[in-house]
Formats: C-alpha cells, sequence, structure tokens
C-alpha cells in the first residue's frame, strides 16, 4: 500500500468526500500538491485530501518518488510506465473507498504532471466512475487504446500553462481530443504566462470544477 500524507475534514466529521492529489516526478506525498488542500477546505469542510507517495524511488536524484522512470521521454515507454505503475493507485484508491466508507462519486483525482498522466489513465479504466479528475500540466499516455479499453467517463478539467518548459502546452490539446474521442467530457484551461506549474487561476477554476460536480 502506498504511503500517505493526509488533511482531515475541517468539520471534524468522518469524511463524506475524498481528493486524491498524485504528485509529479521527484515530488513525494509531503511535497506542495497537498497545499492545495489548504487552500480547498474552507470551500469543502467534509473532505479528506490525500496524497500518496508514488510507488518508486525517483531514478535522477537521491531524495523524491516517481510513479515511473522518465530517463527516456517517449509515448511508448510513457505507456508501459503508466501501466505498470497503475495497479499500485487502483490499490490505493480501492482501500481509500473502502477504508472511509466512499462511493465512487465522492472521490476525485487531482494530477500535477506525471500525476496527471497516472489519473488520465486509470480514471476511465475503472468500472465505477470517480466524481472527476483534474490535471495540471500533464499529458493522455494511451489515448489511441482509450476508447475501446475506457470503462467509465468522469468529467476531466485540463489546465496547462503555455509557457510550460517541460510537458509542451500542445499536450492539452492532445489530451482533450483523446478524451473526446473516447466519450469524455472535458473543459480546459490555459494559463497565458505559466510555465510548469499551476497557478493562483488553476487552482480556483480546479476547486469550482470540482464543486460544480458535486453540485450535479
Amino acid at each position: 500500500m502506498l504511503k500517505d500524507y493526509r488533511l482531515p475534514p475541517l468539520n471534524g466529521d468522518a469524511p463524506e468526500r475524498a481528493i486524491i492529489f498524485l504528485h509529479g516526478l521527484g515530488d513525494s506525498g509531503t511535497g506542495g500538491l497537498l497545499s492545495i488542500g489548504e487552500l480547498w477546505r474552507r470551500d469543502l469542510p467534509d473532505c479528506e485530501f490525500l496524497c500518496p507517495d508514488a510507488p518508486f524511488p525517483f531514478d535522477m536524484a537521491p531524495v523524491g518518488r516517481q510513479w515511473f522512470s522518465l530517463q527516456t521521454f517517449g509515448p511508448e515507454e510513457m505507456l508501459k510506465g503508466v501501466q505498470a505503475a497503475a495497479p499500485y493507485l487502483n490499490e490505493y484508491i480501492d482501500h481509500v473507498l473502502e477504508s472511509r466508507d466512499l462511493t465512487p462519486d465522492r472521490l476525485a483525482l487531482v494530477g500535477f504532471s506525471q500525476g496527471t498522466m497516472m489519473a488520465l489513465y486509470v480514471a476511465p479504466r475503472r468500472l465505477m466512475p470517480v466524481a472527476c479528475v483534474v490535471g495540471y500540466s500533464g499529458l493522455l499516455a494511451g489515448g489511441d487504446a482509450l476508447r475501446t479499453e475506457k470503462k467509465s467517463s468522469p468529467p476531466v478539467m485540463l489546465v496547462h500553462g503555455k509557457m510550460d518548459e517541460v510537458v509542451p502546452f500542445a499536450s492539452m490539446a492532445e489530451a482533450e481530443r483523446g478524451l473526446k474521442n473516447a466519450g469524455i467530457t472535458v473543459s480546459t484551461l490555459a494559463s497565458p504566462i505559466t510555465g510548469h506549474t499551476s497557478d493562483d487561476i488553476g487552482v480556483r477554476e480546479g476547486l469550482r470544477f470540482i464543486k460544480t460536480i458535486w453540485r450535479s
């Protein structure tokens, strides 16, 4: 089971919803991504926020974690990587749902970079749809096969900086096409002056998207 870090519901009760943050390459569950939960807690007081460590040590530095290696940055390698890491994430999602007695529609996935890749691969291939996916600065691996492999259609929001120096901005449009071709509802937000990070506008709009889904 993946080690995780948590922010309990602000209302002090047992969680009625959960958001799982999936960090990027070289980060960890204690990194900056869980700080978004601090910003969202007041608007979602019944929600628990969790950020698991990726399953493998970062292979390009002595600290940090990774979902898979990106020493070779190619489509085939990335697809093999997400496929190998998917069982770890699925096991963790199942654990969160079962241990909190939550149905999948009460759980959302929020990813950054490599974490977005994991969320976009795993969520549509789960039989029961999670509430939604918010993906920052990521891309869609395995998009060509998604139409035939898809088991559910959770709505997705993609946020990407036009100045991203790590994952090209064009990746957002490619992911949008792949998801829509598979029948998944997608909304997008481009950040004109943002690089490989999540800015205040993206964080705010991500929260708005999740709240809208949970109100519907």
